[in-house]
């Protein structure tokens, strides 16, 4: 099978310490990047690039950004088209996902079957309406309220978590977070967030479409009461791939588009971006973001 991560000889080039430059050779682990054809019922939909690994849950995340299917039930039957590539050997690049009838009618309407990169999700879009579609769920009428504290240390609990890039430093990442209104099962206090599912991938929409997917199979859509945190800017296509999935706050390290804070302000998501542990920017639906904690307010 294909493998995430790939061994390389390259010539490490540093300064010593009197100022000289020196190169080391010595082997180097970098992250994989294969296509990844998904096909409907037998034909071809898309292609991205993406780092291999828990495909399904790319698969199936993709389609619920899409608008295709809603439920885990919409998919009957997920799988692997394997063939032999280039160098003789097999490969699985290739998922074929077989749906319900009436889904099936529904996709026909949005095809897309030119290449999409690792770094946009949407680029060859057939048209840009398409994109701007409207999300079964309200991300609105969430009452979530979240400490602006637990937020910040949201990166934090994401890069503990990211394994593949502490070896090739070449990944994104996005994380999913529960938020307890009250103490659950798990121990987990009010308000604290419970880490749901962590995914990587050299593409950072792929990365968000592996974690919809994992919570589509757990039949967690829509994603109530959730934080959504990513390890990239907040472009206006994880704006959308997190109203898709009913996700009310999603949080990023660096900066929004224009457009993305257009979506979240007109769909009702809080989007925080800026996101470096010791601040924060909020760019809409502050109503979710409270400062202080309820005993410090008294104070």
């Amino acid at each position: 099978m294909t493998r995430s991560t790939q061994r390389r000889r390259i010539q490490r080039i540093r300064t010593d310490a009197s100022g000289q430059l020196r190169a080391e050779a010595r082997a180097d682990t970098l992250v994989g990047e294969e296509p990844l054809e998904i096909r409907l019922n037998g034909q071809s939909f898309a292609v991205t690039m993406r780092t291999p690994g828990h495909d399904f849950h790319m698969a199936a995340g993709f389609l619920v950004s899409e608008g295709i299917i809603t439920r885990q039930s919409e998919i009957l039957r997920m799988d692997y088209r394997s063939g032999i590539n280039a160098e003789g050997t097999r490969d699985y690049n290739v998922v074929d996902v077989r749906l319900d009838p009436a889904v099936a009618a529904r996709a026909e309407t949005k095809r897309r079957e030119v290449y999409t990169s690792s770094s946009c999700g949407v680029c060859g879009t057939a048209s840009i309406d398409g994109v701007l579609k409207v999300s079964p769920y309200e991300p609105l009428t969430d009452p979530l309220v979240v400490e602006l504290p637990m937020v910040l240390g949201l990166p934090a609990a994401l890069r503990s978590q990211q394994r593949l890039f502490s070896s090739t430093g070449g990944v994104h990442a996005a994380a999913l977070f529960r938020i307890s209104p009250q103490a659950d099962d798990d121990g987990a206090a009010p308000g604290e967030p419970e880490l749901l599912c962590v995914r990587e991938d050299v593409g950072r929409h792929n990365a968000v479409d592996k974690v919809v997917g994992w919570a589509l199979e757990h039949n967690l859509l829509p994603l109530e009461a959730t934080v959504l945190q990513v390890s990239a800017r907040a472009s206006f296509e994880l704006v959308q791939k997190a109203v898709m999935a009913g996700i009310p706050v999603m949080s990023a390290v660096s900066a929004p588009s224009a457009l993305a804070v257009d979506v979240a302000d007109r769909t009702g998501l809080t989007l925080v971006g800026f996101n470096r542990g010791d601040g924060a920017n909020v760019y809409t639906g502050a109503q979710r973001i409270r400062l202080t904690t309820p005993d410090e307010s008294e104070l």
